[in-house]
């Protein structure tokens, strides 16, 4: 059996379904009407495979782009420049303030002034929690809390609160208060030098 005749067949049997027209499929194969029919759904499949194929070239595409691909030799120097620009970055400034104060032996969380009496302030970034229970007694400790280790969020009523499972601990010694927190958080060894807290 030819392409031409299962064709016919196939049209056939569809045209009369979808046109209502029984004996149209002899006719139309004489006049040559299934050759265009024909070529139209070559076309309508080869638009609909390289619609389907389109999306999935162009995610590969992006992937490829985003994770360096073939050009990966190029493009990750490039990407690993990009964070180890960021990370210098963070260090210049970091090591830019330490440098004023690299001779004390420490790097610098911020002024003294920040950390009230009978309570604290959280350096995030230095990931330290400074407390003052007396006045010029300056404490540090750990800012991730012993119990999942997730981050303290604040001082709070003379203690140091992790929003988390409400955690509490000591601003003098850092002991679990209350909450589910079994452990103390961690010293750290922090001194006042030319009205700053520096990490020690």
């Amino acid at each position: 059996m030819s392409d031409d005749t299962m064709a016919a067949a196939a049209y056939g049997a569809a045209g009369s379904a979808a046109d209502g027209v029984t004996g149209g499929a002899a006719e139309r194969a004489a006049d040559g009407g299934l050759r265009d029919r024909r070529a139209v759904l070559r076309c309508a499949a080869m638009v609909a495979l390289a619609g389907a194929g389109a999306p999935l070239l162009a995610a590969c595409g992006g992937s490829d782009e985003a994770g360096g691909g073939t050009s990966g030799s190029s493009s990750a120097p490039g990407t690993s420049s990009a964070p180890s620009s960021t990370a210098p970055s963070s260090s210049a400034p970091s090591s830019s303030a330490p440098a004023s104060s690299a001779p004390a032996g420490g790097s610098v969380l911020g002024p003294a002034s920040d950390v009230p009496v009978g309570g604290g302030k959280v350096f995030t970034d230095a990931k330290v929690v400074v407390t003052q229970p007396t006045a010029g007694q300056y404490k540090g400790f750990s800012a991730v809390c012993t119990h999942q280790g997730n981050p303290i969020g604040s001082v709070e009523g003379g203690q140091i609160v992790c929003p988390f499972h409400n955690s509490h601990f000591s601003i003098t010694d850092g002991s679990p208060v209350s909450g589910p927190a079994q452990s103390p958080l961690p010293a750290v060894n922090v001194k006042v030098e030319g009205g700053n807290i520096v990490e020690a």
